[in-house]
């Protein structure tokens, strides 16, 4: 198992992603120290503004679990032609020869295939004595050389590519072509098209444009030649997998404890089938990165709900036998004076009667907040999109109250760990109004809380959920009710959806939390709504091009016969969603040592 991730860096919001950036400077100024400081000042900048730069920066890095970067590379894409050059690759001084470089240049690779590029270009130092006389340099370029030729790529021939800038000098770079695999030549129109881009946009400042003319028209040759193989036998066609990389799956946190809470009574939808369902639906689809659950201390819970309530959900849980306990007793005038009787106490504390205490709902409801928070964690850690399937669901459990088949709201202790690092929007689309993070964060402008959901007059939790319900104090505005009539199809969900969507994109948070309820499915035997599994997909599509690190948890949803689908379309369309949002953002106007590609006499 390798001791390393790879992992993109969209940008320098998260403190993981500037210490990422931060460790992947200071590789540049230790591996290249004579290229100059603005390669590696630039970078924050290259990755929030490629309208300046007129290319869109791509960095990877290669890091431990303890966020050590041990190499990077950085692809620049230009949209508007179709290619990718790769500016540096490098491993960390002392990380040469253990797989971190091949691994990048994969990882690269099927970046370049997954963008639509027809190859991959970037510069390299020559072999020949005549360009480099120095034996100890050219060794070190013979090296590199080899090393890209395993993977097919090579040098361009017949061309003027590598005349020096300033005559005499030694060294100038080749251009060299990786075809991907694909065997594809390369057209002479598409390689002046790439030439001139590259020497206009990398090299601007330091080619005149005569000499970009020269090498420009140099390129006579239908298609281009490449440099038969030196290193290699046979150059080979290693194409990059069609498969979605690790790196940008959807981290998949499963509460594989929810089992445990299981009451056997007639009509209680809320079972284990649900998450089996899903589950089976989901491996399939191999859209999902399975991670590991990591435990999270009860500071995290406490935040959220009462502790009073929390001791009580616990010890009343811990001491029950199989048999479950339903509220039935509900002291509302007086609520300072709790009855002593644990079982009697369960109604001080519920908003319902058919949401029953069991031995392993504490246990299970615990885990599931593990999970939430694990999933919340990932986005952190520089993931973009991650899920929590977890059962019992949480979002009707307020502050100091569970029901609804919730006995813990995982998705608002999940908003809440985030709201520490960046603003935080929840948008819970369950048919049922998301009451508990109402009530949790009412009187906070940090979290934006939208529900869109069956309207209060009509379904569960009838008290709650109104138009009117907007916040109060600094939350004022800041919370959101959609409360739609009894008969919804996809395409009025939709509409609201975008009301939802452009609400979120003026808070412009950091994160998105999404309580998914797939209730709203026709046929659920909990609502009355008529979306189908084409509606989920278009739905988890408009939610993905807001482009936010988002964490998906788990609420409702029921008819197990179609449950998993939906589930899978719904996350179809957040990832297309998801990816098409990104590249729309950074479009530009125009469209294993130490090894960077060239360092070349341009610099």
């Amino acid at each position: 198992m390798p001791m390393f991730r790879i992992r993109r860096i969209h940008d320098d919001v998260l403190q993981s992603n500037r210490n990422a950036i931060a460790q992947v400077q200071h590789i540049l100024r230790a591996q290249f120290p004579s290229a100059p400081a603005s390669d590696s000042e630039s970078l924050p900048e290259m990755l929030r503004n490629p309208l300046k730069y007129r290319f869109r920066s791509i960095l990877f890095v290669a890091d431990d679990s303890r966020g050590r970067v041990k190499g990077f590379g950085l692809l620049l894409h230009a949209p508007d032609l179709g290619f990718c050059f790769l500016d540096f690759i490098s491993a960390a001084a002392h990380r040469t020869g253990s797989g971190i470089g091949g691994a990048l240049y994969q990882r690269l690779r099927e970046e370049a295939l997954a963008l639509g590029c027809d190859g991959l270009f970037f510069e390299c130092l020559p072999d020949e004595p005549a360009l480099s006389p120095n034996p100890v340099t050219r060794a070190e370029n013979v090296r590199r050389l080899r090393f890209y030729e395993r993977f097919g790529a090579r040098p361009l021939t017949e061309t003027a590519y590598e005349t020096p800038l300033t005559p005499g000098d030694t060294d100038p770079p080749y251009l060299v072509f990786d075809d991907l695999g694909s065997g594809k030549p390369l057209a002479a129109s598409t390689a002046r098209s790439v030439v001139r881009a590259i020497l206009e946009r990398k090299y601007g400042a330091l080619c005149p444009r005569e000499y970009v003319e020269m090498v420009v028209a140099s390129f006579r040759d239908d298609p281009v030649r490449l440099r038969p193989p030196r290193y290699v036998s046979v150059a080979p066609a290693i194409r990059p997998e069609p498969a979605i990389p690790a790196d940008e799956r959807i981290a998949l946190l499963v509460n594989e404890e929810h089992s445990i809470h299981h009451v056997r009574e007639r009509g209680y939808v809320e079972s284990p089938v649900r998450i089996r369902s899903i589950r089976r639906q989901l491996d399939a689809s191999g859209l999902f990165e399975p991670m590991s659950v990591r435990h999270f201390g009860d500071r995290h819970v406490e935040a959220v709900h009462d502790r009073d309530f929390l001791e009580y959900l616990r010890r009343v849980c811990l001491k029950l036998s199989d048999q479950p306990i339903y509220p039935y007793v509900f002291p509302i005038r007086n609520a300072a004076r709790p009855p002593r009787d644990l079982a009697v106490r369960a109604g001080y504390y519920c908003i319902d009667t058919f949401t029953p205490l069991a031995r392993a709902a504490w246990l299970a409801s615990r885990r599931a907040v593990d999970c939430a928070l694990s999933a919340a964690d990932e986005l952190l850690r520089g993931r973009r999109l991650s899920y929590a399937l977890v059962r019992p669901p949480g979002h009707h459990a307020e502050r100091r109250s569970f029901g609804g088949f919730c006995y813990l709201n995982s998705t608002a202790i999940a908003a809440e760990y985030l709201s520490h690092h960046g603003k935080v929007a929840i948008l819970d689309v369950d048919y049922h109004h998301g009451n508990g993070q109402q009530d949790i964060f009412y009187e906070r402008p940090d979290v934006l809380t939208l529900s869109i959901h069956a309207h209060p007059r009509e379904a569960y939790p009838y008290f709650s959920g109104f138009p009117e319900e907007r916040g109060r104090g600094d939350g004022l505005g800041y919370n959101v009710n959609y409360a739609l009539r009894e008969t919804v199809d996809g395409t009025g969900f939709r509409l609201v959806l975008e009301r939802a969507l452009r609400r979120i994109r003026g808070h412009r948070p950091a994160f998105l939390v999404v309580a998914l309820g797939l209730d709203t499915a026709k046929g659920d035997p909990t609502g009355s709504w008529a979306l189908g599994a084409k509606d989920f997909e278009a739905n988890g599509r408009m939610i993905g091009v807001l482009g936010i690190p988002t964490v998906v948890v788990q609420e409702g949803g029921y008819d197990t016969r179609v449950l998993g689908t939906n589930a899978r379309r719904f996350f179809s369309g957040l990832w297309a969603g998801a990816h098409a949002g990104q590249e729309a953002s950074r479009k530009p106007a125009h469209g294993a040592a130490a090894n960077r590609p060239t360092e070349t006499n341009r610099r």
